[in-house]
């Protein structure tokens, strides 16, 4: 393996190590909830981190992998390599934040609200992201009731 080849690898690696370093802390993502938000399998992302592949990335799974995060991918492309002057694919302006989501995102990586109190957001988002959908009927005698 050449030297360039080499660097590449590490450069990149490191790129991905530090995109799911960023997805655990900030959104508290396991490497599971990546790939499922990524569209990436497991196994390639853990392939990307240690440098174990023998032709580049497929530019397709790069990009899923970086729009999955919310990240450029022209940076993981300069981690490769790849040419920088070619245009990036413009992304699509993110919908404007709730301010409530982004009050509990700034309590979440606020170093003075203790890791208990950011246990509990953490847990009380996931199981608001996750429950299923109350069927239309049940929504509509709740407004009733109300």
């Amino acid at each position: 393996m050449t030297e360039t080849a080499n660097a590449r690898k590490i450069a990149f690696a490191t790129f991905v190590r530090r995109a799911l370093d960023e997805a655990r802390a900030t959104r508290a993502w396991t490497g599971t909830e990546v790939s499922r938000r990524t569209g990436v399998s497991r196994q390639t992302i853990n392939r990307w981190v240690r440098g174990d592949w023998a032709s580049d990335p497929e530019a397709e799974r790069v990009v899923a992998f970086c729009e999955g995060l919310g990240l450029n991918p022209a940076t993981a492309f300069a981690a490769l390599g790849w040419d920088r002057t070619a245009t990036p694919r413009s992304t699509a302006t993110p919908p404007p934040m709730d301010p409530d989501v982004e009050a509990l995102l700034r309590r979440l990586v606020d170093p003075d609200v203790s890791d208990a109190e950011k246990f509990h957001i953490r847990e009380t988002i996931r199981y608001l992201a996750y429950r299923p959908t109350l069927p239309a009927d049940v929504r509509k005698r709740g407004k009733q009731a109300g």
